[in-house]
């Protein structure tokens, strides 16, 4: 009796002992990425240079270019990366389709006509001037698919998706005429487009913190009945499971991490389908584990990209977008061909 009580103990703590091990590596490879995210740049810093400038915080050159320069950067790529990798994770179960990624609701096409028409209407040239209008743009394109698909909300994701693939293509069409005859616009959008970290102070990350902390928690929240969707709506109904609170819930945290994100850093493409895709082949298809690791461990993934963009082209840097994005499509490729077979 002793011995089988033994067993079944060890049975019980085997998942969380597995989930502790899983835990401690985006852990570790954040405590890597951060000092060395601080370091790295036009002008590379010791890291003993990079500790007193921390802890000084004057008017010192190292102290100057940790606090002013590389930390909203660092800070803004893991508020960007957990909320695109949360995001991603949410689509994913929402549509139930592991290679769902969020930008299939139009956030980003409507965020990057909202970019276009702030700089070719008003002028504005800023990242920090024209985030608002692409965060409006955002959720005034998410608005819109939620409106032409309402009944998704009752009746599955199809109709969701279909809305947001047609959406999106409409947006790029009017986004791309306006930079085709505006250069002005042309170029300063496409400097947004690609998708970059550099240039970001901290009073971007300030606006679109707030709407990244309702974000995640209503992702966290969602988790539940995200795993009764999983079963099947008719299942899932049976079990009790509010599914028309649920979509509408992941809906919304979709719009408000991924608007966010792309308002303050532009289009990141492939962080939303890599990070979530990776960890459910390592820690399985629940969605509470899965939300949550996502979150965790998307700053890795935009951290790397971003310290290899700075490393690659040196003294040049090449934009994070551009690194997610050579990553991402072969990795992509091997994911469909595998899911095909």
């Amino acid at each position: 009796m002793r011995q089988t009580s033994i067993l079944r103990r060890a049975t019980r703590l085997r998942p969380v002992v597995r989930s502790a091990a899983f835990a401690l590596v985006p852990v570790l490879l954040i405590a890597l990425l951060l000092p060395t995210s601080l370091a790295l740049g036009s002008r590379t810093l010791p890291l003993s240079d990079v500790w007193r400038g921390l802890l000084a915080h004057d008017s010192s050159v190292p102290s100057v270019i940790v606090w002013s320069m590389r930390m909203p950067r660092t800070l803004l790529a893991v508020a960007v990366g957990s909320s695109l990798a949360g995001a991603g994770a949410l689509m994913q179960g929402l549509t139930r389709n592991p290679l769902a990624e969020p930008g299939i609701l139009g956030v980003n096409a409507g965020a990057a006509l909202g970019v276009v028409l702030a700089i070719s209407a008003l002028g504005l040239t800023g990242v920090g001037q024209y985030a608002p209008f692409a965060l409006l743009g955002a959720g005034c394109a998410a608005a819109a698919v939620y409106t032409i698909s309402h009944r998704t909300i009752e009746t599955g994701s199809a109709r969701l998706v279909l809305a947001g693939v047609a959406l999106s293509a409409a947006l790029s069409s009017v986004t791309g005429t306006i930079t085709m005859y505006n250069s002005r616009a042309f170029d300063s959008y496409r400097f947004w487009v690609v998708g970059s970290l550099e240039g970001r102070d901290a009073s971007v990350l300030t606006r679109i913190a707030p709407l990244l902390l309702v974000g995640l928690i209503l992702a966290v929240g969602s988790a539940r009945g995200l795993n009764a969707l999983a079963l099947g709506e008719e299942q899932a109904t049976a079990l009790g499971a509010n599914l028309m609170a649920t979509r509408a819930s992941a809906f919304l945290a979709i719009t408000l991490l991924c608007g966010g994100a792309t308002a303050a850093v532009g289009p990141l493409s492939f962080v939303g389908l890599l990070v979530p895709h990776a960890v459910r082949l390592l820690a399985g298809a629940d969605q509470r584990t899965l939300i949550g690791w996502s979150i965790a461990c998307g700053p890795v993934l935009l951290l790397a990209a971003d310290v290899a963009g700075r490393v690659l082209v040196r003294p040049a840097e090449l934009e994070a977008g551009v690194v997610t994005a050579f990553v991402g499509a072969p990795v992509l490729l091997l994911l469909a061909v595998r899911r095909e077979r």
